[in-house]
């Protein structure tokens, strides 16, 4: 039977709220016309992440049976069917899930990158594309979608960079190393130390160069906001101080990743987006005009509870 469209898109919404709650929280500065399939392209990039991260008897199949359920229009999947939806509506290129497929598919049976450029490989189909499939929700002020193409791609790339920095005990677990091997020869640093889990001079020198290589990411991203339409700018805005406050956390716990899993304060967080919400606000009222995209307003409508909080708090 299928599922609802609403119901789909809603899912999505907890899915997001539940596993992302900086980037949901940024979410929420969007108009309401923009917000599901910025939800629905989150929880269909977490169910692939989930697939590799966790995975099953046959992961392999298990993301080639996700990615054949998308082109072909699985009506049964409600993340399907919402991304399905988003992807046809706000015609994103399918060459950018090819791509990111590709890369979950790597998390299979790469464990480690040699060099930047070889992460740099990984990170297009699995942070780049990210950013570009938003682009066009987001979007770019007329004309210069190509021109705001490469911060998207940075934004990506900043987004997963700073996850990597905050995740390394996490993926340590899992048998994986997303720190180029080149830096850790650069600091003295080995896998083993890693596994260790305690944080020398040398691992605090090696985070602390990869923190800056982080920040000029978002820094470059943040020079595209003004490309976006202004509806859209504080959304990205926020979403950029969330991901650069995970990078002081890290500063601040004497770069203690290896054994916890570190995170920006809810008082932070909730400062950081009423802020921006002001902002969005404000820019709403300016521009004034009514959502051309109505199918993804009435759809917002009837699956997003306004007044609802996650089971996270997020």
């Amino acid at each position: 039977m299928s599922v609802d469209l609403s119901a789909a898109y809603g899912e999505c919404r907890r899915i997001n709220a539940a596993h992302g709650r900086s980037y949901y929280l940024a979410t929420l500065l969007l108009p309401a016309s923009k917000r599901p399939a910025i939800h629905a392209l989150y929880a269909l990039a977490r169910v692939a992440d989930d697939l590799v991260d966790h995975p099953g008897a046959e992961p392999a199949a298990a993301l080639d049976d996700l990615w054949s359920r998308l082109r072909t229009g699985d009506q049964d999947d409600p993340v399907v069917t919402a991304a399905r939806d988003t992807i046809e509506h706000w015609q994103i290129p399918w060459s950018l899930f090819d791509d990111f497929f590709a890369s979950m598919r790597m998390d299979l049976h790469v464990t480690s990158y040699q060099t930047w450029d070889d992460l740099l490989g990984y990170m297009h189909g699995s942070a780049a594309v990210i950013g570009l499939q938003t682009l066009p929700i987001l979007e770019p002020m007329p004309g210069l979608t190509d021109v705001a193409a490469p911060y998207a791609r940075d934004l990506g790339l900043g987004f997963q960079l700073t996850n990597f920095l905050r995740d390394v005990g996490e993926d340590l677990d899992r048998g994986r190393v997303y720190l180029p091997l080149e830096d850790l020869d650069r600091y003295g640093v080995t896998v083993a130390q890693l596994q260790r889990r305690v944080v020398t001079d040398e691992v605090r020198a090696l985070l602390a160069f990869e923190i800056e290589r982080a920040r000029g990411l978002l820094a470059t991203a943040a020079l595209g906001i003004r490309l976006l339409h202004p509806t859209s700018r504080d959304c990205v805005r926020t979403a950029l101080r969330l991901y650069g406050g995970i990078l002081d956390e890290i500063e601040r716990a004497n770069y203690r990743v290896l054994d916890r899993r570190l995170s920006v304060g809810s008082g932070r967080r909730a400062a950081v987006a009423a802020a921006g919400l002001g902002r969005a606000m404000v820019a709403r009222r300016r521009t004034s005009r009514r959502p051309h995209h109505t199918h993804q307003a009435s759809v917002w409508s009837t699956s997003e509870n306004p007044n609802a909080r996650s089971s996270t708090g997020a």
